[in-house]
This record gives C-alpha cells, structure tokens and sequence, in this order.
C-alpha cells in the first residue's frame, strides 16, 4: 500500500469533523485579524490583572502601533522584531501591530540569560525589540555584545488605566522591587508609541500567505536553537485545523479561555491567540501561572469555557480544594499539549471534573498542532490521538520502510500546509530535517490501534538503553504517576558499567509516607524487571521550563555532577569506571 494511500484515522473522526478544511479561506493573518475586530467591535477580546479591553479597542492601539513603526522607526515590510513579553495585554497589541506594518515577529522568553537573548537577537537579525522593565537589565547586558535599531520599553501596568496602572507600576518597582535597575537611553516607552501612533497614518503593507510571519525559536530535533520559518499560510493553515477538530464543541462569539502558558509559546501562540481570536473569544491573561492561589481566584471570578495546559498545571490545579471544589459550569473544552499527560493526573483531573483532557501533540516546526485526541473520547487512552484534517502522517522504521501495523515503533514524520519553510539561515539542518516533503519529528512513536491513534512512545534524545533494551520514560512515569502519593514524577537515564544506562527516577512526594519500596512493588507490578527504576530520589521541586515542562537535562546534569561524571566535547556523559550507585538511590 502507497505511503499515501494509508490513512486509517480518516475513520476515527467523529461525524462532524471533516478529513480535510479550507486553509486558504484568509490571505493572511491581517485579513484574519481584522476579519473579528469587525465581527466582534464590543466583544472582550483580553482580561489582564483586573483590566480588560474590546475588540475595537485591541484594534486602535494595535494600528497606532503599527503606525509609529512605520512613520518613526521606517520599518519595511520583512524586518524582524522581537518581543520580549509575559502574558499581558501589550502582547497582543505589540504582536498585532508588529505584523499590522508587515514585519516578521521573533517571540523571546522573558526569562532568558543574557546569553540566550544574545544568540536569539543575532541569529534572527531582529532590527527592534519590546521588552518589559522587570527584564530590561537582561537586555542592558545583552547590548554589551549586539545592537538593535530600536527598543520599546513598557512597564507591567500601562495597560491597566491610568489610576490603576500608575500604582501597579509603583508597587512592581518600589514595593516589591521587580523591577532591577537598567539604563536603556534611547529606549521608547511603549506608552508614547501609542501616543504618537495615533497621530500617524497608518498603510497597510501587501502581504501574502508564502510571507514569514513568525521566526519561531526551538531547539529542533537537535542542536542549538534555530528559528522555524513560519508562515503566515502556516500558522492559518493551522488555526483552521484546531477548529477542523475543536470547532464541534465551540461557539463563535461566546467563548472564554484560559491562557496560562505563556502566548510566546507557539501552543499558546496559535490554539489560545489565534484560534480563539478567529472566533472572538475573550483570554484571560495570567502572566505568571505558578501562582496557583492566584491563578484560582482569577478562574473563580472568568468561568472559562476551555482551558488549555500543561501536565504539570493540571496536576497542581486539581491539588488545589479550592479549585476542586470550584463549580465551573461553562467548561466544555480542556486541551493539554507541551508533554504528555500523564495517566494518574488524568485520572483525578476526570473524576473532579467530569471533563477528559483532550491532549494534543505538536512542535514547533509544524505551527505547532499536529495530532489531537478527537473530542467524543470517552476515556483517556493514552494517546496523542489522530492526525488533525489535512495532515499526513508516517511512522518510519530503522530501515526506511513505512511502519502500518499496530504497537511498532519508528519515527513520527508529518506532511501538511501547517509545516515550516525550514531554518532560518541553516540550508543543512533544514535538509537533515526533511524526508522529502515529510518533517522528521524526531519522537518515536507507534500506531496504538488499527484505527489511526498514535501513541507517542519517546523522544529519541530521552530514550533509556538497559542492557540493550529499550525503556522508554513515559512508560515508568505513567505507572508510578498512578500512586495517590505521588505529585511529580521524571524518569531519566544514568550511567551504568553492567547495564549501559540504568533507570533513575525523581519523585516530588503528595505525603512522606511514600517509600522506594512502595514505588517499586508498584513498578514490579507493572513493569518488565529491567524497567523498574534502580534509584530513587525523592525531592521537593521538579526543574521547570516558562510552560511548566519538567526539565530532564537539568536533572541529568544535576546528577551527573552529584556522581563526578565529567561530558565529553559532544555533551554525552563520560561512562564511569565502576557503578556509582546502589539500589537505595542517591
């Protein structure tokens, strides 16, 4: 059977999702965007720290903006901008106006060193950025070894209202001091350039689908962080996928969603900003999601209709009793994506709430969303689901053959109209990334069912060799997730004289009472005797991307320095002479 001609998932759509939309129904992300601002004038378009603004509203700033970009700065339809932004309303004025005057928008994580804001500035050849004050001094110190055009600097309460921005401003600098001195002389305040925007003419620049819309930032399958060249066909393409999925279960101009991953985030990017925005929802804003007490009173008072997340997120959500306890009776929509979800937080999150957590699977060369659970699932299965319409999908094994049957795993490949250009300014590793016209995901995967479910089984980087066997870490964390005491739980390799590699596991406890033996006799029950993790360390915070994602590397690398293992020129760890460990952990 033809590559082609093998798509056993087109019968597990529910009867109201199509196999194929209309992608080209918007030539670009402008006609898009004012397609709602038109549609939805006096809707609530954002909500942010108790300030909300319309539709109409969103749109006068964010054509100031674009404005002063073009009369002040002299921006040309292709430069790049970067903003430098946690979730509040100067995001979506900023992102809107930037790609209202044409330009290709550079999304950075606030969080960043200075030496990852450098790299990222340079290599996307940004001419202009926006950045918050609370992390203007991590610009100051990138300044040291690039330079930029333009800068725009906006406090985290200019879009409060006056009265109210004003204190929020004083209390973020002087009373909580999160605000850290910096010295930007010939930055803007973001303030002004709506000011003087507004006196401008704004000229809508000519731009077409094939046109960049976004240098979007990712490590990749490998290596160091590249911009995926995406579209604005891409990122469109994408939103009428979700809604090709989603759009059974919403309603155009009555939706309420819960943005608490980060908008510079493509997930958030594209399902929270541009898919609810096409149907003139209303996104509450949370700049800072760890705060769960905070983000519950903020859920209390917006009674969302979806919510999107994190593992992690729900997880911490569903500790809460104040949010277990809450009634959200809109809530009809609750999408995970980022990582997997794992089956114990699943569970709970299910029995609290009547809802399934539809998770999704995507990346960021692909705008992101790929595959997604369709939404008339009864149960959790442990599945990224099917591929979202218009998009083809492989599985290819070891030696190049296209893999059909059920439980085989391979690498996960992915064809369609939401797929990246390739890199920017990296010709090799945009053809290293390709099988032709398929992208190479680099995740293993495997057919769950003759009907089109795909099972994520590893990222090729997190793959445990034991022995020779192959052990894959969602797997264990997915069992030991299912104990009632467990709250987190990561599973990563570590270097073994008898084995290669052994399994070690990193467990934040819910209760004490919790011991290595108890996790283990649950392993041995459910896993084959090489699977079962040979140490265990219980600790009281998992390492965290800005999205909530448990980060691995950081606890290899804590662990390799615990152990006196030395990397060698590629990273990899140096193999120790003897084993380091015993079975009671480290």
């Amino acid at each position: 059977m033809a590559e082609n001609q093998f798509r056993p998932w087109q019968e597990s759509y529910p009867a109201d999702v199509p196999p194929e939309v209309d992608t080209c129904i918007f030539n670009s992300l402008l006609d898009m965007y004012e397609f709602s601002c038109e549609k939805y004038p006096d809707r609530v378009a954002y909500i942010s720290m108790g300030h909300s603004i319309t539709y109409r509203e969103l749109n006068e700033r964010a054509r100031s903006f674009a404005a002063y970009l073009q009369n002040v700065f002299g921006v040309k339809k292709g430069d790049c901008i970067a903003l430098m932004l946690p979730n509040i309303i100067q995001y979506p004025v900023s992102l809107f106006g930037s790609l209202l005057a044409g330009m290709v928008v550079v999304n950075v994580n606030p969080l960043y060193t200075p030496s990852e804001l450098v790299h990222q500035l340079r290599d996307s050849k940004a001419r202009m950025i926006v950045v918050i004050s609370n992390f203007a001094h991590t610009l100051q110190k990138a300044l040291l070894e690039i330079s930029l055009d333009r800068i725009i600097v906006t406090n985290i309460g200019d879009e409060c209202g006056a009265l109210k921005g004003s204190l929020v401003n004083i209390a973020v600098k002087y009373v909580k001091r999160l605000v850290p001195y910096f010295k930007l002389p010939d930055a803007v305040p973001y303030k002004t350039v709506l000011a003087l925007g507004a006196e401008y003419p704004y000229t809508r620049p000519l731009v077409s689908r094939e046109d960049l819309a976004f240098l979007q930032y990712t490590g990749g399958t490998t290596g160091t962080a590249k911009g995926a060249m995406l579209t604005h066909h891409n990122i469109l393409a994408n939103v009428e996928q979700a809604l090709g999925m989603y759009g059974p279960v919403l309603r155009e101009g009555d939706e309420y969603v819960v943005t608490a991953i980060p908008l510079y985030h493509v997930f958030a990017l594209t399902i929270n900003c541009m898919v609810f925005f096409r149907l003139g929802g209303t996104s509450l804003l949370i700049p800072d999601a760890r705060k769960i007490k905070s983000l519950v009173r903020e859920l209390r008072g917006f009674n969302p209709t979806c919510l999107t997340g994190v593992n992690t997120l729900f997880g911490a959500l569903i500790d809460n009793k104040e949010f277990c306890a809450m009634h959200l009776s809109r809530l009809r929509l609750v999408i995970g994506g980022g990582t997997s979800v794992q089956k114990g937080v699943e569970q709970r999150w299910f029995t609290n709430t009547g809802l399934h957590i539809l998770e999704g699977y995507g990346l960021t060369e692909c705008s992101p969303l790929v595959a997604v659970c369709p939404h008339n699932i009864s149960e959790y299965n442990g599945t990224i689901g099917i591929p979202v319409p218009s998009t083809e999908v492989i599985i290819r094994g070891d030696d190049g053959s296209v893999i059909m049957e059920p439980g085989i795993p391979g690498e996960l490949e992915v064809k369609g109209p939401q797929v990246m250009k390739g890199y920017f300014g990296r010709e090799v590793a945009t053809r290293n990334t390709f099988d032709g016209e398929y992208l190479k995901t680099g995740d293993i995967a495997c057919w769950a069912n003759d009907r089109g479910f795909i099972r994520i089984v590893e990222r090729k980087k997190d793959l445990i060799l034991v022995s020779g066997f192959n052990v894959y870490p969602t797997e264990i964390e997915d069992v030991i997730s299912l104990h009632p005491n467990v709250a987190e739980v990561a599973a990563i390799g570590v270097p073994s004289k008898h084995s290669g590699e052994a399994v070690k596991v990193f467990i934040v406890r819910r209760n004490k009472a919790l011991t290595e033996e108890m996790v283990k006799t649950l392993c041995r029950k459910h896993l084959t005797n090489y699977k079962v993790p040979k140490y265990i360390e219980f600790i009281d915070k998992m390492p965290k991307t800005n999205i909530g994602k448990i980060q691995k590397k950081a606890l290899r690398a804590m662990e390799y320095q615990k152990r006196g293992i030395k990397l060698d020129q590629n990273g990899k760890p140096v193999l120790p002479e003897t084993d380091t460990g015993s079975d009671k952990g480290k």
